[in-house]
C-alpha cells in the first residue's frame, strides 16, 4: 500500500470517529497553541526591548543609589547616596561622557479643575531630553534659570493630558501636584506604552523644585548619564565609579554606596526576564503535547484492538508487516499534523487576543509556528509507533480468530 493509500485510509478513519479524534487531539492542539501564544508574548516582549534600546540609546548609563543587586540589597540608609553635589562634579570633571542628567520620582495626585489622576512625577533637567530621547510637541520644556529658581512649572506627557485635559490645551493652564500649583509650559510628544510602561503617563518638573517643594527629598533617584559615543561606554563607566568614589570619600577597599548599570546590560536582564517566563510557559506546553501523545497512544491501541480482524484479513491477502506498520504510523501521526494545525490556528486567535486582554505586544513567528508542526509529527510518530508495531507482529491466524 502506497503512503498515499494509507493516508487516504488514516483521514477515513479520523473522519469515521469524528469526537473521539478531536478529542485525541485536543491535548496537541492545546500543546502547540500554548506554544505560538507564549513565543508570541516573549517575540513580542524581545521587540519591545530592542525598539527601547534603539530609543535610548545604548550609551547611557544609569547611576542609581546603593550597591548593586548581585552583592545583595542594600540597606535603606546606603540607598541615599546621589546628591546635587555628584551632578556639579560629574559636569566639571567629566572627560568621556557629556550629558548628565539628575532625576528624583515619585508617584503623587495631579489635579486640573474636577479632573484628577495619579501619575509619576519625574524632577529632572533639561538634560533628560537628550538622554531620556524625549521631544516636546506643543509649547517647551523648562530651563536652567528655571532649575535655579525652583520655579513652579511643568511639562506633561500624553496620557496625563488626556486624563486631565479633555478638547483643552493645556499649555498656560495651571495644575496642583500634591496641591501645589504649577504652569503647564508643554506637552511631550508621545511615546507609546512600551509592555508595562507607560513613558507618556508622567509629569516632568524642575528637580530642584521637586526635591524642595514637592517631595522634601535631599538626594536624588538616579543619574543618567551619555557617554561620548558607544566605544567609550566602559570608559565612561570606570571615569564616573572614579569620580563619585572621590566624591562620597570611599576608600578603594570598601563597598561603593551606588551602583552604575548601562542601558544595554539593564535591556539584557529583562530580556534574559522575558525569556525565562517564555520558557516555564514552555515547558507546560511541552508536558501538553506529552499528554497528547500519550491520548494518540492509547486511542491507536484502541484501534488496534477493534481493527485485529481486518489486520489479519490484510496479512491473509498478502499485507507485509511494513504495511500495517506504515498504515497505523501515518495515522498516528495524521492525528498529531491535524491536531498540530489546529494548535496552530488556536495560537494565533490566542496571541492576536492578549494585546486586547493584557495589553502586552505579541510578535507571531513563522519559525516557532513551522517548529511546533514538525514536533506535533514527531509526536505522531513517537507515540504511534508502539501500537504500529504491535499491530504488525499480529499473525494473521491469530488475528482472525479474535472476538
Amino acid at each position: 500500500m502506497s503512503i498515499l493509500e494509507s493516508l487516504t485510509n488514516a483521514l477515513s478513519a479520523l473522519l469515521a470517529n469524528k469526537l473521539r479524534s478531536m478529542l485525541t487531539m485536543l491535548g496537541v492542539i492545546i500543546g502547540v497553541g500554548a506554544i505560538i501564544t507564549t513565543t508570541s508574548i516573549g517575540e513580542g516582549a524581545k521587540a519591545d526591548i530592542t525598539e527601547r534600546i534603539q530609543t535610548l540609546g545604548a550609551n547611557i548609563l544609569a547611576v542609581r543609589p546603593g550597591q548593586s543587586r548581585s552583592r545583595g540589597r542594600a540597606s535603606a540608609d546606603a540607598r541615599k547616596s546621589l546628591t546635587v553635589a555628584d551632578i556639579e562634579a560629574l559636569e566639571e570633571r567629566g572627560q568621556t561622557f557629556g550629558y548628565v542628567t539628575p532625576e528624583v520620582s515619585s508617584r503623587a495626585q495631579v489635579k486640573y479643575l474636577s479632573n484628577n489622576t495619579n501619575t509619576t512625577i519625574v524632577g529632572t533637567s533639561p538634560e533628560y531630553l537628550v538622554t531620556a530621547n524625549f521631544t516636546v510637541e506643543n509649547g517647551r520644556f523648562f530651563t536652567d534659570s528655571e532649575i535655579r529658581y525652583r520655579t513652579r512649572v511643568c511639562v506633561l506627557g500624553k496620557t496625563v493630558v488626556d486624563n486631565l485635559f479633555e478638547d483643552v490645551d493645556p499649555v498656560g493652564k495651571t495644575v496642583k501636584i500634591k496641591n501645589v500649583g504649577f504652569h503647564v509650559l508643554g506637552v511631550m510628544k508621545e511615546k507609546g506604552a512600551s509592555g508595562w510602561r507607560n513613558p507618556d503617563d508622567q509629569v516632568f518638573i524642575p528637580y530642584t523644585t521637586a526635591m524642595k517643594r514637592v517631595f522634601g527629598e535631599e538626594y536624588l533617584s538616579s543619574i543618567s548619564i551619555q557617554a561620548n559615543n558607544d566605544e567609550l561606554l566602559t570608559a565612561a563607566e570606570t571615569e564616573v565609579t572614579e569620580l563619585l568614589r572621590k566624591q562620597h570619600k570611599i576608600p578603594v577597599n570598601k563597598e561603593l554606596d551606588f551602583h552604575i548599570r548601562n542601558q544595554a546590560e539593564f535591556m539584557e536582564t529583562l530580556e534574559e526576564s522575558s525569556q525565562t517566563f517564555t520558557n516555564m510557559i514552555l515547558g507546560i506546553a511541552v508536558v501538553s503535547l506529552v499528554v497528547g501523545g500519550i491520548g494518540i497512544m492509547n486511542i491507536m491501541l484502541v484501534s488496534v484492538t477493534e481493527r485485529t480482524k481486518e489486520i489479519g484479513l490484510r496479512k491473509a491477502v498478502g499485507a507485509q508487516r511494513s504495511d500495517i506498520l506504515v498504515q497505523f504510523l501515518v495515522e498516528s501521526t495524521t492525528l498529531a499534523l491535524v491536531g498540530g494545525f489546529l494548535g496552530i490556528g488556536v495560537g494565533i486567535i490566542g496571541a492576536q487576543m492578549v494585546p486586547s486582554l493584557w495589553g502586552w505586544r505579541t510578535v507571531v513567528s513563522i519559525m516557532y509556528a513551522v517548529v511546533s508542526f514538525v514536533v506535533s509529527a514527531l509526536v505522531g510518530v513517537f507515540f504511534g509507533a508502539y501500537p504500529a508495531w504491535k499491530a504488525a507482529k499480529l499473525h494473521p491466524i491469530e488475528a482472525l480468530r479474535h472476538e
